[in-house]
């Protein structure tokens, strides 16, 4: 059951992906704000130890790190869905993840700058395209894969100590 839920969560994670460069496209139709090449450059500081100059447009390693960052950080989500977080707070969450996910990739190679040294306008273009990655995945996630059954205390009480809804199901808050 969580090797479908990691398979089915990489799968969601590429959906994910497709929204997010859709989203991003669309974006920078109306912005005319350029393509970005720092996932490319990240991914070759990572495999090679060279920090490429950020005049450099490593297209295919650009998209080796999109798609794959997107199918990794997707695996999670799948997970999260199969242990019963579910629904728009799991996806609220799980753009955290992906926009920590990045950020630490980026800075600890050097490659990116800390998002509070961004214009507002990058600020929320990120932001933005990491949720619609997240949602999209989510969304895909809990459609295709099922929550395992819980295994749990059975006294109706969650782990925060409230009581569980009428459903009885676990929640992201339990």
């Amino acid at each position: 059951m969580w090797a479908r839920a990691v398979v089915r969560g990489a799968v969601a994670g590429l959906v994910g992906v497709a929204a997010m460069t859709t989203a991003e496209e669309l974006e920078q139709w109306f912005t005319h704000r350029p393509d970005s090449y720092v996932p490319g450059r990240t991914l070759t500081a990572l495999t090679t130890g060279v920090r490429l100059p950020e005049s450099a447009r490593p297209l295919v390693v650009n998209h080796l790190m999109h798609w794959g960052t997107g199918a990794a950080v997707g695996v999670l989500r799948g997970v999260w869905s199969a242990a019963g977080l579910r629904g728009w707070r799991a996806n609220a969450w799980h753009t955290s993840v992906r926009l920590a996910v990045d950020q630490t990739l980026e800075n600890a190679t050097g490659v990116g700058a800390p998002p509070w040294t961004w214009s507002r306008q990058d600020q929320v273009v990120d932001v933005a395209g990491k949720a619609v990655y997240s949602f999209v995945t989510g969304a895909v996630a809990d459609r295709l894969i099922a929550p395992a059954p819980h295994r749990g205390p059975q006294n109706g009480w969650g782990r925060s100590g409230s009581r569980r809804g009428r459903s009885g199901m676990r929640g992201l808050w339990d």
